[in-house]
């Protein structure tokens, strides 16, 4: 049994933040204790702030709810540095009113942030630089955002008023399935009822996004979600590519590339080659940093991007004094 009630919360805590219902039984024999001190810690984790619901049954168990106020939250090395780096990059997004608000949490986050992980923030930030991008009305309402991704997971209908290419508008009624990022543009995929057929949708164009009530069970989009808008835009996808050998499988690798533009190409022995794709070096290079916190990565090309790399590989190095 672990004696350490402090550090067994911490666990219990990291478990309960995947979301996922846990019975108690499974929680007792991750942590090497009882189901009573598992009640026990849960309480302690109810005190100290964090919204913990518990449902009885056969089917019961302890799940972290959504609570009022956000509780302190439980970050190891890696997630901390991701997490800045994060905020840092989404200044550059195209969505509206998100730069403001992610350099405040970023200040929030950085004062609280060990030395040697300072450090190596600093360190990635000097060393990328993002390419300027043309100021447009080309941005994304969040509130927006928030209703179709919510719709996507939920598998709710949706309707809005949509804007094409050639200015006109038309309402549409829609069953939403994926989001899809391409550089700074966000894209919709989505079954159209009134055309009875897939359709790709910009968000930028899209106006006051709402549920009607309905749900729906998803359909296998053709080829992917990432695939399908690729063949409806066309022209404009990213300038540069670059190929990586990561030392892990695509399984392994399923929770970072979903985040990136790229193309698997095949697998040699315990390496997966994937090449990654975006519109300038400074992006490719944060690419391959967001892959290296899962996997050790080696750019074969582009040598240009290899460079990059090994520069920033060397500043994330520098001993502390």
């Amino acid at each position: 049994m672990r004696e350490d009630p402090t550090g067994r919360a911490l666990q219990l805590l990291s478990l309960l933040q995947t979301h996922r219902l846990w019975r108690a039984g499974e929680l007792a024999e991750r942590l090497e204790v009882t189901e009573r001190t598992v009640r026990r810690d849960v309480d302690r984790l109810r005190e100290l702030g964090y919204p913990v619901d518990a449902t009885t049954g056969k089917y019961g168990g302890y799940r972290l709810a959504t609570g009022a106020h956000v509780p302190p939250l439980l970050l190891d090395d890696d997630e901390a540095v991701a997490v800045a780096i994060g905020l840092r990059y989404a200044a550059t997004t195209a969505i509206s009113g998100i730069e403001e608000t992610s350099l405040r949490s970023l200040m929030k986050i950085e004062q609280f942030l060990p030395h040697r992980l300072r450090r190596r923030v600093s360190a990635l930030h000097g060393s990328v630089t993002s390419m300027p991008w043309p100021s447009d009305d080309h941005v994304v309402d969040p509130d927006a955002l928030s209703v179709l991704a919510a719709a996507c997971r939920d598998h709710e209908n949706v309707r809005f008023d949509y804007r094409r290419q050639d200015g006109e508008h038309s309402r549409r009624l829609v069953q939403p399935h994926q989001l899809v990022t391409v550089s700074r543009r966000w894209y919709l995929v989505a079954w159209d009822h009134h055309r009875g057929d897939w359709r790709t949708f910009r968000l930028d164009r899209l106006r006051e996004p709402r549920t009607v009530g309905t749900s729906f069970t998803p359909l296998e989009i053709p080829g992917g979600a990432a695939s399908f808008v690729a063949q409806s835009i066309g022209p404009g996808l990213p300038q540069r590519s670059a190929t990586l050998a990561v030392r892990a499988t695509f399984a392994e690798l399923d929770d970072v590339l979903r985040w990136i533009d790229h193309t698997p190409i095949g697998v040699e022995a315990d390496t997966s080659l994937v090449q990654i794709h975006s519109e300038d070096l400074g992006r490719l290079a944060m690419a391959v940093a967001r892959i290296a916190l899962t996997a050790p990565v080696s750019v074969a090309e582009p040598a240009e991007l290899a460079d990059i790399v090994a520069r920033l590989a060397a500043h994330l190095t520098v001993p502390v004094p």
